[in-house]
């Protein structure tokens, strides 16, 4: 007999510009008709309908209050935003934000700010923000109880810095302010994206110590966590101390990628390649993750959940199909399933 609520899905997917008509996205004619609009709503709920996460990570979100009409329709009654995108010239809006949905309830939520000491001690701005509102999510999941959930939209590789063709100078001079203007930008973009990270991590685990809450960490990273700007999201190291402290420590405060933690319990011998959940030319990267603390980790004695399936949904990407996908969405959507401790 299987007990109750013995497994919950939890997904991250970045909707790429989810917002209603007749409003327009960055430009002013960058707005759905009302039939490419029905069509990605539908698209969503297909999704939902057929793979039925518990618990939805979202980014790029233009229309929350949308959204949230959608999602409970589908069943999910609880729905969260930590703040609302821009709007300028009355209809275009930009600075899209990041949701949440659940089947659980949602019993506290918050939004993250950067520790303005840590900030000065590293030598960031003393305004830095992020540049996507973090949202923090309090969710009271089966058997383990309240759970934070943290949904991100890390800073893009877009650059920071743009520069316009100048006709009063020579082809050669504009060519170089461009590469210069990407070689500086692209860095300050890595900047604040590794910065983000760095920031709300420290967020996390002074959190932890105070809540002893397990933790969820889901969204779009822009990043590869194998990069160096973001691996300290995975730190399994702690110097100067004993190696019991440094066992103990790390395992309590620090978190693991939910694909790692499916190739403990065994994987299936046909996901043991990493799908990538995006796609830009001809390269091809993972940049939606869901990372999680040691009580979904079946090594720790913590464990009481692990994570016994793991799906990256991408036919939309590799093989679309007009009629179908047309309005869909850039990226593929992670979903993992955790399942009770037997």
């Amino acid at each position: 007999m299987q007990i109750p609520h013995s497994q919950v899905k939890i997904a991250t997917f970045n909707l790429f510009n989810y917002l209603e008509p007749p409003f327009a996205f960055y430009d002013f004619d960058r707005i759905y008709s009302v039939e490419q609009w029905q069509k990605k709503q539908l698209w969503i709920r297909d999704y939902l309908r057929e793979f039925q996460p518990d618990i939805i990570a979202f980014q790029e979100v233009f229309s929350p209050e949308s959204l949230q009409n959608l999602v409970a329709q589908e069943g999910y009654v609880h729905f969260a935003v930590v703040d609302q995108p821009e709007i300028i010239d009355e209809f275009i809006f930009r600075h899209p934000v990041v949701a949440i949905a659940s089947r659980y309830p949602i019993v506290n939520v918050d939004s993250p700010e950067p520790d303005l000491a840590v900030v000065d001690a590293i030598g960031l701005r003393h305004d830095f923000s992020f540049s996507r509102n973090v949202l923090r999510a309090t969710i009271d999941l089966p058997h383990i109880g309240e759970c934070d959930c943290y949904v991100v939209h890390f800073k893009s590789k877009r650059s920071m810095i743009d520069f316009e063709d100048n006709p009063t100078i020579s082809a050669e001079e504009n060519i170089v302010g461009k590469l210069k203007a990407q070689i500086a930008g692209g860095w300050g973009s890595t900047i604040q994206r590794g910065s983000e990270a760095t920031l709300l991590m420290l967020n996390m685990i002074a959190r932890r110590q105070k809540s002893g809450l397990p933790m969820m960490l889901m969204g779009d990273f822009n990043n590869t966590l194998s990069d160096g700007v973001l691996s300290h999201l995975l730190t399994d190291s702690l110097r100067f101390v004993s190696q019991i402290d440094r066992d103990a420590f790390l395992d309590k405060y620090l978190l693991k990628d939910a694909w790692d933690l499916y190739q403990v319990v065994g994987g299936d011998i046909d996901d043991s390649e990493r799908k990538p959940t995006h796609y830009f030319g001809q390269n091809s990267s993972v940049l939606d993750y869901i990372l999680l603390s040691n009580e979904f980790d079946a090594r720790s004695q913590s464990n009481i959940f692990e994570v016994s399936d793991y799906q990256t949904y991408d036919r939309h990407l590799i093989n679309p199909i007009f009629d179908r996908d047309g309005e869909s969405t850039d990226h593929g959507i992670v979903l993992v399933t955790l399942t009770l401790r037997s």
